[in-house]
């Protein structure tokens, strides 16, 4: 059971500034990037990162939520949030990984979906589900990590996978501490009560089954020893990849599937 300071404090580490970031884990992870860009509809979210890269000789489709390092940075991709423009580049890219068999990794990394006026009304809601219902049948293998926050459908939309793997210091929640003591308590300043009562971390997601793995973190955080974080990331994948890898599709498809409706 994680103590309410214990959980706030994982919380605090999920959206820590230095901590890696997707297009961190991708440049490490991975060699042979080509990053594609816009939904072909509207425009290119920067938000979203995604493309074809080689993983141990194995072509892969790679997308990731980023959030930035600095203000500047931040601000080029809002933060993390995602408009439904991104979430449509997301599942081009995973409909051509689909169309030419490559296995599917994302990253998940977001405070939530972008909740502004031009985003509902460009879709927003419409977007993420589609993908939800799309990510529920490809016929490739899928594996999402969340490596910081996983805040509410905006985490969804590109979390529908084989296997969820979770940071040490991440966090998945239907929506912030803030928002949620706001609304069961009106006061926001209650957030590490909050904290406590969502389940939000690994640990407590692993005992429920709702993710597959955790990978250990260093002491006070990821982002105090990124090469070692990305080295057990690296064994991670290679494993899993190669074991959802030789499943036919039929079986990887009934497996997802059973795997969301336990949840």
């Amino acid at each position: 059971m994680e103590s309410k300071n214990l959980a706030s404090e994982k919380v605090r580490l999920s959206r820590w500034q230095d901590r890696p970031s997707a297009d961190d884990y991708i440049k490490a992870l991975f060699t042979d990037f080509i990053e594609l860009h816009g939904d072909k509809l509207s425009y290119d979210d920067k938000s979203i990162i995604g493309g074809v890269a080689s993983f141990h000789g194995m072509s892969v489709t790679v997308i990731g939520q980023r959030k930035g390092h600095t203000i500047e940075e931040s601000a080029n991709v809002n933060f993390g949030m995602t408009n439904p423009e991104g979430y449509r580049k997301a599942l081009r890219l995973m409909r051509q990984a689909e169309k030419f068999d490559r296995p599917i990794i994302t990253f998940v990394d977001t405070p939530g979906a972008y909740p502004g006026v031009e985003a509902e009304e460009h879709g927003q809601g419409e977007a993420i589900a589609r993908n939800l219902a799309i990510m529920s049948g490809l016929k490739v293998p899928i594996i999402s990590i969340i490596i910081g926050q996983g805040n509410s459908g905006g985490a969804l939309g590109i979390c529908v996978a084989d296997e969820i793997w979770m940071l040490e210091n991440s966090v998945f929640s239907i929506l912030s501490p803030e928002g949620f003591a706001s609304i069961l308590w009106k006061d926001s300043s209650r957030r590490d009560e909050a904290c406590e009562l969502m389940k939000l971390t690994a640990q407590d997601l692993y005992d429920y089954k709702i993710i597959d793995g955790i990978i250990n973190e260093p002491k006070g955080g990821a982002h105090m020893n990124p090469e070692e974080v990305i080295a057990k990331l690296d064994e991670m994948l290679y494993e899993r990849l190669n074991v959802l890898s030789i499943l036919p599709k039929e079986v990887l498809i009934k497996n997802r599937y059973k795997k969301y409706r336990v949840m």
